[in-house]
Parts: C-alpha cells; structure tokens; sequence
C-alpha cells in the first residue's frame, strides 16, 4: 500500500469539516476546493482576478510542499459565483498555467461557504519523473 501523505493550511473549516488541503498517493495528488483565504480572512474582496490568483497562489504552495509543481497539474476546476468574470478568472488561471494547458473545467454555482468568495478551485497533479 502506497503512503498517503497530506498538507494543510490550517484552514478553520479543515478539521472541522474533516479534510486535507491536498493529499498524495503515489504520484498522484488531489488538491481540495481552494480559495481566497488568507490568516482566516477573505482576501481580493470583490476581485475575482485577484481571488483567483490567491488561490492558485495556495494551490501552487499546497502542490510544492507535497513534491509537485504547477506544471505537474493535469486538471483544473473553476467554480464561480458569476460566470461573467470568466474573463477575469481565465486571465488569472492563464497566467499560471499558459504554457502548462491542464484540462480545465469552470463552472457558475450559487453561492461558496463564504458569501465574499467568488472562485473556489480543485487541482489533481500527477508527478512525473524529470528527463
């Protein structure tokens, strides 16, 4: 049985709800819903460039503290509570992943945990051997 290894952000939903921030298993990670959150705090309020760019930011750290990188990331998914910020949010996940090109899903939701999130992001990373 391969070890399962898991990082957290010491997020105040994490215990309480029960999960990891990310989880590795092999060469596979799974990074949970991410968002804007900062010392327990929203952070970018009413920007979803900048609420992207935090989480991806988070995603990035959660990623490397497990032995991955961005460019390890094969899938992205998007949830956002105003689809017509696509444009913002597509601008931001572009400028981590331009050259990367995970498969990337977004989509509108009602609301996130917090009425001031806008933009919640899942990752799965597969770590591959260096050439």
């Amino acid at each position: 049985m391969e070890k399962r290894i898991k990082v957290s952000t010491g997020s105040s939903w994490e215990p309480v709800v029960g999960y990891s921030r990310a989880v590795r298993v092999g060469n596979r990670i799974e990074v949970a819903g991410t968002t804007a959150v900062r010392d327990g705090k929203p952070v970018g309020l009413n920007d979803a460039y900048a609420q992207t760019v935090c989480a991806l930011e988070i995603i990035k750290e959660s990623l490397e503290k497990l032995g991955a990188k961005l460019s390890d990331v094969v899938r992205t998914r998007m949830f956002v509570t105003d689809i017509s910020k696509w444009e913002e949010i597509g601008k931001a996940h572009g400028e981590f992943f331009r050259d990367i090109r995970p498969v990337a899903t977004m989509v509108e939701v009602k609301s996130l945990i917090e009425p001031e999130l806008l933009v919640e992001i899942e990752a799965e990373a597969i770590v591959t051997e260096e050439e």
